[in-house]
C-alpha cells in the first residue's frame, strides 16, 4: 500500500515538474520569439528582405501564437517581388506573398493593409479576373464593416469607368466644334459598333456598384466621385447616340453628383484640418 501511495506521489511529482519545464519553455520560446521578430525588423530595414522572411518564420515556429508575424512573413515575401518584371521565380514571390496575406486576412478579415497589398498585387500582375474576385468577396462579405464594403464596391466600379472611358476617349469619336463663340468637345458612335455597346454596359454596370457604394457608405467621397465620372459618360454615350433627351437628364444627375462630391470633399478636407490641430497640440503638451 506505501509503495502504490510512494508511486502515485513521485508520479505527480513528475507532472509538476514537467508543469513547470513546460511553462519555462514556452516562456523561453516567448522570449526567442521576440528575439527572432527584432532580428528581422534589423534585416527588413536593411534590405535583406530573404533574411527576414527566414528570422520572421522562425519568431512564428517559435510561437505560433505570435499575431505579427504572419503580417510580417508576407511583407518580407512581397519586399522580394520586383513589379513589372515577368520573370516566372518573381511571378511565383507575387503569387508566394498573395497566399501569405490570404493567411493573414483567413484570422484578420478587417487588416485593411493586407487586403490592400493583395489588390495591388493582382493588379500587378495584371491578375483581372482575381483581383475582381476578390474585390467581390470582399464586397459581399456580410460580416466585414459597411465602409469596407463599399470600398472595395467603388474599386469594382471604378474598373467599368476605365472600361468606358477608354472607348469614348478613343480620337476618332472625338471632335471639336464651336458653339456660340466657345470650343466644345462632340462625340460620335466608335466605327465598332460593339465598343459603343461595351461601354453602355460598363457604365451601366458601374453605375450600380456606385449605388451599391453609396448605399453602404453615404458620406463616401471616392463613391460619389466615381458615380459623378460615370454619369458624364453617360452624357458622352447618349451625344454619340442621338438622345438628346437622356443627354440632358444625365448631364444633370453628373451635377447634382459632383456637387456632393464637393460637399464631401469639404467636410473631409476639415476633417483632416482639425486631426491636424489636434495633433500639433498634443504634441506640444508632451
Amino acid at each position: 500500500m506505501k509503495l502504490f501511495q510512494a508511486r502515485i506521489a513521485l508520479m505527480a511529482l513528475l507532472g509538476f515538474f514537467v508543469a513547470v519545464a513546460t511553462s519555462g519553455c514556452g516562456a523561453v520560446n516567448g522570449l526567442r520569439a521576440k528575439s527572432a521578430l527584432n532580428d528581422g525588423a534589423r534585416a527588413y530595414k536593411a534590405g535583406d528582405f530573404d533574411e527576414a522572411e527566414q528570422h520572421f518564420r522562425r519568431a512564428l515556429e517559435l510561437n505560433p501564437e505570435q499575431q505579427n508575424a504572419p503580417f510580417f512573413i508576407a511583407r518580407s515575401i512581397h519586399a522580394q517581388y520586383r513589379p513589372g518584371v515577368e520573370d516566372p521565380t518573381n511571378v511565383a514571390r507575387a503569387r508566394e506573398a498573395i497566399a501569405a496575406y490570404q493567411k493573414v486576412l483567413d484570422n484578420n478579415p478587417n487588416n485593411d493593409e493586407a487586403y490592400n497589398a493583395m489588390v495591388y498585387l493582382y493588379r500587378s500582375l495584371k491578375d483581372e479576373q482575381k483581383e475582381r474576385e476578390f474585390l467581390e468577396a470582399r464586397a459581399t462579405r456580410q460580416d466585414s464593416p459597411p465602409e469596407k464594403r463599399s470600398q472595395a464596391l467603388t474599386v469594382l466600379a471604378s474598373k467599368q469607368w476605365n472600361c468606358s472611358f477608354g472607348i469614348t476617349e478613343q480620337k476618332d469619336v472625338k471632335a471639336t466644334a464651336t458653339e456660340n463663340g466657345k470650343s466644345v468637345v462632340k462625340y460620335k458612335k466608335p466605327a465598332n459598333e460593339q465598343d459603343f455597346e461595351r461601354a453602355k454596359k460598363c457604365v451601366t454596370e458601374g453605375l450600380k456598384l456606385a449605388e451599391q457604394a453609396i448605399s453602404l457608405d453615404a458620406n463616401s467621397e471616392q463613391a460619389w466621385s466615381y458615380k459623378t465620372n460615370l454619369l458624364l459618360e453617360a452624357v458622352k454615350l447618349a451625344e454619340m447616340d442621338g438622345n438628346a433627351e437622356a443627354r440632358a437628364e444625365y448631364q444633370t444627375q453628373a451635377g447634382a453628383a459632383q456637387q456632393r462630391t464637393a460637399q464631401l470633399n469639404e467636410i473631409n478636407k476639415q476633417r483632416r484640418e482639425e486631426e491636424e490641430k489636434a495633433k500639433a497640440a498634443e504634441k506640444a503638451a508632451s
